[in-house]
């Protein structure tokens, strides 16, 4: 038990130590690199705590080792900007002028229901809302509207509220929600009468349509 206090200790301290020294990363703002590092760092204080054949001596080695490579990586990046893509990586535009970047989704493993997502948490409910969406390194969104949806708002203008309505994705990657499409009671016959008022054939040829009560079929084709 001794043993098992000592080291946990040790691991305590030099822990803290280092994150001092590399830096005072935010979980919200870790790169997949700061992650696995966290995770190595982790693991490393914990095997040698509980295996009976990894000495003090030992872990003290594996964490300062580990620790001093994280700070040559952080001092090369701060030294030389042209290592930062390398190493930290680099925002990506997933959204460009309106349009899906589908090339750039694939290459960052996205699909259309993550990134919706992500633009919920951003405050856009509507695809058609976004001008611009980046993928940070984190692996969070930054987005700028189109300038008909930015501020001010209808307060500013004193103007009646007006009813929310929820937009509804009916189409993505070239596959019916069916789900939605009945929840807004609507058919496949109107959908596709949709489709051919902007000259689309087949759902098949759509990455992107959603819905909303009162406006046009919002379309995105491949």
């Amino acid at each position: 038990m001794g043993a098992i206090f000592i080291e946990t200790l040790f691991g305590f301290i030099a822990l803290f130590v280092i994150v001092k020294v590399v830096g005072k990363t935010q979980i919200s703002q870790l790169t997949p690199f700061d992650f696995i590092s966290a995770l190595i760092f982790g693991e490393l204080v914990g095997n040698g705590i509980y295996d009976d054949e990894v000495t003090l001596k030992k872990i003290a080695f594996a964490v300062f080792l580990w620790g001093g490579l994280l700070l040559v990586t952080e001092l090369i990046t701060q030294k030389f900007k042209g290592t930062r893509a390398f190493f930290e990586g680099k925002p990506t535009i997933i959204i460009h002028k309106g349009q899906l970047n589908k090339e750039e989704m694939r290459k960052n493993k996205l699909d259309i229901n993550q990134l919706l997502h992500l633009l919920r948490a951003k405050g856009a409910f509507s695809l058609k809302e976004v001008d611009y969406a980046l993928l940070e390194t984190d692996g969070s969104i930054s987005i700028l509207k189109k300038t008909l949806d930015q501020t001010p708002s209808r307060k500013d203008f004193n103007l009646l509220a007006e009813d929310v309505v929820l937009p509804m994705t009916l189409v993505t990657d070239g596959e019916i929600v069916w789900d939605n499409l009945h929840e807004a009671g609507l058919d496949e016959n109107w959908l596709s009468a949709e489709f051919k008022k902007q000259n689309i054939i087949s759902h098949k040829d759509v990455l992107y349509a959603e819905y909303k009560k009162g406006e046009a079929l919002y379309v995105q084709t491949f």
